[in-house]
């Protein structure tokens, strides 16, 4: 079990936050922290991590306590079973692949074992400027991996990535988390991969925990009312004859719809827009991949 109650004034660039968390999660889970930006996430992760020391709490591992603000107890970073992933990798740009991963495991047939694990292993010495997005992405997870740790913090692992390679990567950190038998707790705003990764859902809102439980209890309870509503922008508007055609971005898609002449003349390229359907029998077909 990780327990943890986090107690700590935040300064961001939307202002002061009270940040105040508390949570308790079951060992070997996956969770996701999930909530807008500047509402105290990744301080969370730095909290658990050692690097942001907490104003008051207790975080406690597997009945080891990490921090214990009362009792003055604070384990380094080092000392704390931890891996952590950032969002720009942080990988050494003069070592090899092969040489990253050991950085953090001194036992070569477990760097080679992780190699195989990640897909790396044609690519163990390359250095990370020749190297695409993905392969540094792999780099860093089996580099947050390489110490066996006991708890993966992940912020915003995937963010920078294609959509096609970001599921591609997903069920890769699926299949290495249930291979190692993590307890995990990733930083996310993509709905789609709380959904596909978490069985447990911390959602934060400036500074407080808003919602907890799993993914269909945060987001879906009391929302079967058959109404669609997507969020998408604005790319182009324009006149055809008697109609005002809007041209939408909704995720990875492109779509038209027609809107009435008050609502073009309200909008511009760029725009965020909310569009709302009835939608109580639509059709649904697996895209094949």
């Amino acid at each position: 079990m990780l327990e943890f109650s986090l107690r700590h004034t935040l300064q961001g660039a939307s202002g002061t936050v009270a940040l105040d968390v508390q949570a308790e999660l079951a060992t070997h889970s996956f969770a996701a922290l999930f909530g807008p930006s500047g509402a105290g996430k990744t301080s969370v992760l730095r909290m658990l991590a050692g690097l942001l020391r907490p104003a008051q709490g207790r975080i406690v591992l597997n009945d080891v306590t990490w921090f214990d603000s009362e009792g003055r107890i604070d384990l380094p970073p080092q000392k704390r079973p931890i891996g952590f992933l950032f969002q720009d990798y942080a990988l050494f740009p003069n070592l090899t692949v092969r040489e990253n991963i050991g950085y953090a495991a001194a036992d070569s047939s477990w760097v080679d074992e992780l190699l195989e694990l990640t897909a790396l292993t044609a690519l163990a010495d390359r250095r990370p400027a020749q190297l695409s997005g993905g392969q540094k992405q792999r780099v860093a997870l089996a580099r947050a991996v390489a110490r066996k740790p006991q708890l993966l913090l992940l912020d915003e692992p995937l963010s920078a990535l294609d959509m096609e390679l970001r599921s591609e990567l997903q069920q890769e950190l699926a299949a290495l988390h249930r291979r190692l038998g993590l307890t995990t707790l990733m930083v996310s705003h993509d709905l789609g991969e709380v959904f596909k990764l978490a069985q447990h859902v911390l959602r934060i809102d400036a500074g407080r925990l808003v919602a907890s439980g799993t993914p269909a209890d945060v987001f879906l309870k009391n929302r079967l009312s058959g109404q669609l509503n997507l969020h998408a922008q604005v790319l182009a508007v324009r006149r055809e004859e008697v109609l005002h055609i809007v041209t939408l971005l909704l995720g990875a898609d492109i779509l038209e719809v027609i809107a009435s002449e008050e609502e073009a003349e309200m909008l511009k390229p760029g725009d965020e827009v909310e569009l709302s359907a009835r939608a109580m029998n639509p059709y649904l077909f697996k895209r094949q991949r």
